[in-house]
C-alpha cells in the first residue's frame, strides 16, 4: 500500500511539472512569490559517486541530471603585464557534461570542448536542446556554443564568439540566445534562423552588449522561464577587514528590456561554507510549491542537495 502512495505521489508531481513546462506562467507566479522568509526545507543530500571537478552549470530533464563542470590539470596563471587585452594564460583543463540519476550515478561523460576553450558554464534546457557555452578558462578571450541533445548524447556547435560567455539562455518566444560574460555584467543575444542558425553571429560582441543594471549577484548557472524571463542563479563576495562574507541569491531577469524584476537571497549555505548558488542550480514546480536543486561544491566533496520551498 506504501509503495502504491508513494507512485501516485511521484505521478502527481511528474503531472504536476509537465503543466508547468507547458504552461509557464505557473512556475513563474511562484518564483515571483518567492522573498528572504520564504521556507526552504532540506529533504535530500545526496553524494555524486564519482569525481565532479569543478561544478558548473545543471539542468534536471525527467529523472536525471546533467551538469557541466571543468577538470583543471593546470590552473591558469597571471601574467606581469596584460597581453593582447588578456590578464592570464588559458592554463590546461577539460570539459565535461555528467549525466546522472538521483541516487548520484554517473550515467555518461561526455567531453565538451575545443583545444583551450575547455571551461563550461551555467545551462538551459529548451525541451529538445540542452544549451552550453564553453569559454577559456580567463574573461574577455573566446567561447563556442554548443546544443546537446539528451536523448542521443549529440553534441553540435553551434557558433564561437570573441567573449567569455559563463551561461545562456535559449528564449522561446523570439527565438534568440542571451549569454551572459564573465562575472554576467554585459548580456549579448543572437538571433537564431528556424533551421537554429545564429543569424548574426558575425557582429563584435561589443555591437551585441547590454550592461547588466544589476549588481545582486553575479550570475553562475541561468534557465529560461518563459513570456520573456530568465531566473538567474549566483552569488556575491563581500569583503571587509573582518574577512569575506559570501552570499547566494536568484534574480527573475527580464530579457526584453534587462532589468531585473525580482531579486531574492537565499541564505542556505553547504557544510563547506560554500553557498548553495555557488555553481549549479535548478528548481520545478511540484504540488507544494517549488523544489530546487543545488550542487555548490566541487571534486569529491560534491553533493547534490534538494530543497522545498514554500512561501
Amino acid at each position: 500500500m506504501l509503495k502504491v502512495i508513494k507512485l501516485i505521489i511521484i505521478l502527481l508531481v511528474t503531472i504536476s511539472f509537465a503543466d508547468a513546462q507547458q504552461k509557464p506562467e505557473a512556475l513563474i507566479e511562484r518564483l515571483l512569490k518567492l522573498t528572504p522568509d520564504s521556507k526552504w526545507t532540506q529533504t535530500a543530500a545526496i553524494p555524486l559517486k564519482f569525481d565532479a571537478h569543478h561544478t558548473q552549470g545543471m539542468v534536471k530533464i525527467g529523472e536525471y541530471f546533467f551538469m557541466t563542470s571543468v577538470e583543471v590539470s593546470r590552473w591558469p596563471k597571471k601574467y606581469e603585464k596584460p597581453q593582447d587585452g588578456l590578464d592570464r594564460d588559458t592554463g590546461i583543463g577539460k570539459g565535461h557534461v555528467f549525466k546522472f540519476d538521483a541516487q548520484g550515478n554517473l550515467l555518461a561523460d561526455l567531453p565538451i570542448g575545443s583545444g583551450d576553450i575547455y571551461h563550461p558554464g551555467g545551462i538551459d534546457f529548451d525541451g529538445t536542446y540542452i544549451w552550453i557555452p564553453v569559454t577559456e578558462y580567463r574573461p574577455k578571450s573566446f567561447s563556442v556554443i554548443y546544443k546537446l541533445n539528451p536523448k542521443t548524447m549529440e553534441l553540435t556547435e553551434v557558433v564561437r564568439i570573441k567573449e567569455s560567455i559563463g551561461a545562456i539562455v535559449h528564449n522561446l518566444q523570439n527565438n534568440t540566445l542571451t549569454g551572459a560574460n564573465w562575472g554576467a555584467r554585459k548580456f549579448y543575444t543572437w538571433q537564431l534562423d528556424k533551421s537554429g542558425k545564429v543569424i548574426n553571429g558575425n557582429l563584435p560582441p561589443e555591437k551585441l552588449a547590454r550592461e547588466n543594471p544589476s549588481f545582486y549577484v553575479d550570475f553562475q548557472d541561468c534557465k529560461y522561464l518563459g513570456n520573456g524571463l530568465m531566473l538567474g542563479s549566483g552569488l556575491s563576495s563581500y569583503k571587509n577587514d573582518a574577512g569575506t562574507f559570501r552570499l547566494g541569491g536568484w534574480e527573475i531577469f527580464n530579457l526584453n528590456d534587462f532589468r531585473p524584476v525580482r531579486q531574492v537571497p537565499i541564505k542556505l549555505w553547504s557544510p563547506t561554507g560554500a553557498p548553495m548558488c555557488n555553481n549549479p542550480s535548478t528548481v520545478e514546480l511540484t504540488a507544494n510549491g517549488l523544489r530546487a536543486y543545488f550542487v555548490p561544491d566541487d571534486d569529491e566533496k560534491a553533493v547534490l542537495f534538494v530543497y522545498e520551498v514554500s512561501h
